[in-house]
């Protein structure tokens, strides 16, 4: 200290330029001589990370998922950018395609470099009074509420707010708002990574079981607004089927948003955790009520001639199969024919647009009659068969009642007769009813 003291005295009068860096914590000797600048060095933004990776790519353009992870990993830490972009051409999981680097197939989640990892972890080993609070709070996620971390941490009010104010001063964490309105950000996601990782997988479990349990009890409107919150927590903790339901919840809710493409997130992890239980009778409707969900928003997200939609149609007929009589059968038959339809499969089509004909007449509710009309005003339109089509389209207008049949069209989120809960039939079936009329 003595020596940059003097070093830095000799600039005015030598032609030197003297950079220095320090923490924020640091106090220099020298920040009020009128030759020193100082700078605050805040976080890259996005753009100059991608600066930075493509040098140390030798100037070659990485992909945007990429790009994006490492960004998001790296929390704009110059250092950071540097090794995990590194880290993934070393790894060969990219190779260079005309001058730039393509993926050589799917992107794992990238993992901290182990250098970076013993740094953060020393890091936190400095803080050992605290190590235990900023674990769970590591649990809790990047960013969590001073309410949230109360409820669930084992320390008084006293012991809790002096370690979070710890936690702040030694640049772990951002504090934004007072007390007891306050939010915690980690100041980097790689410091949240390190402490989540630090923690025994037993102790884990046991935290992401106690958080999601709190959210039930202690938050109840989490449960209708973030219910993939709590069913991210049980899934971590293995709780299995608590996880699923969660799951289904949440898929139910991003439908009903629009957002199709989180729908198709949440379904799917909630189908993952589902394999992952012994085969019954109530396991195959749960599954058979997800897979409808799923085809729904991949009919939004892929189009009606996609490959996955009928993946996932046929194997939710085969679960109609299994657990016998259900009316969810009609929805899934008619997905079903909107995909050969939209495929130009005529005969497919038409063997199940058959078997809507006879399925519908079998029931008492109107919908499936006046959907199975117009399958077949559909199927004859499409083949030329314009008498056919005409007297079917007809009949169809003849048992349309707007109040009645209102909720069948893509616009809204239609029920499965006898369920509240879950999108019908004819969020499958395309262009509305309406058009029909026309």
């Amino acid at each position: 200290m003595e020596y940059l003291g003097f070093l830095v005295d000799q600039a005015p009068t030598a032609q030197i330029l003297v950079v220095l860096t320090f923490r924020p914590e640091f106090a220099p000797i020298w920040g009020n001589r009128a030759h020193v600048t100082q700078l605050s060095l805040n976080r890259l933004p996005r753009r100059l990370s991608i600066q930075i990776m493509k040098q140390v790519a030798g100037g070659k353009e990485i992909p945007e998922e990429v790009a994006s992870q490492i960004a998001t990993k790296s929390d704009g830490v110059p250092l950071f950018v540097e090794e995990l972009t590194q880290m993934v051409i070393r790894a060969g999981l990219m190779h260079e395609v005309d001058g730039r680097f393509e993926l050589t197939g799917p992107l794992p989640e990238l993992a901290i470099p182990s250098t970076l990892q013993d740094s953060l972890t020393a890091r936190l080993d400095q803080l050992s009074p605290v190590r235990e609070s900023v674990q769970l709070e590591a649990v809790l996620g990047r960013e969590f509420s001073y309410e949230l971390i109360r409820a669930v941490s084992p320390l008084d009010e006293v012991d809790l707010t002096q370690h979070l104010d710890q936690l702040v001063n030694n640049e772990f964490l951002y504090q934004r708002g007072a007390l007891p309105e306050t939010i915690y950000i980690f100041k980097h996601a790689l410091i949240q990574d390190a402490a989540y990782n630090s923690l025994l997988i037993s102790r884990r479990q046991q935290y992401h079981q106690d958080v999601a349990q709190v959210l039930e009890q202690q938050f109840p409107e989490a449960i209708e607004t973030q219910p993939e919150l709590i069913a991210h927590h049980y899934t971590e903790a293995g709780f299995n089927q608590e996880a699923v339901n969660y799951w289904q919840q949440a898929g139910k809710i991003a439908m009903q948003r629009s957002a199709n493409v989180e729908a198709v997130n949440h379904l799917t992890r909630g189908l993952e955790l589902l394999n992952t239980q012994q085969d019954s009778r109530e396991r195959a409707q749960q599954e058979l009520t997800l897979q409808i969900a799923m085809g729904t928003t991949l009919l939004a997200t892929k189009g009606f001639a996609a490959p996955e939609v009928e993946l996932v149609l046929n194997r939710a007929r085969d679960l109609c199969q299994q657990v016998g009589e259900t009316p969810q059968n009609f929805p899934v038959l008619f997905g079903l024919y909107s995909y050969f339809i939209a495929r130009g499969e005529s005969q497919a089509a038409r063997e199940l647009v058959d078997q809507l004909e006879r399925q519908a007449n079998r029931q008492q509710d109107s919908a499936p009659i006046l959907m199975a009309h117009r399958g077949l005003m559909t199927m004859h339109w499409s083949s030329g068969e314009l008498n056919h089509a005409r007297e079917h389209m007809e009949k169809t207008i003849a048992i349309y009642e707007p109040q009645k049949h209102l909720s069948l069209w893509p616009s809204s989120m239609v029920r499965t007769p006898g369920s509240a809960d879950y999108p019908s039939e004819l969020s499958f079936c395309g262009s509305s009813a309406i058009q029909t009329r026309h």
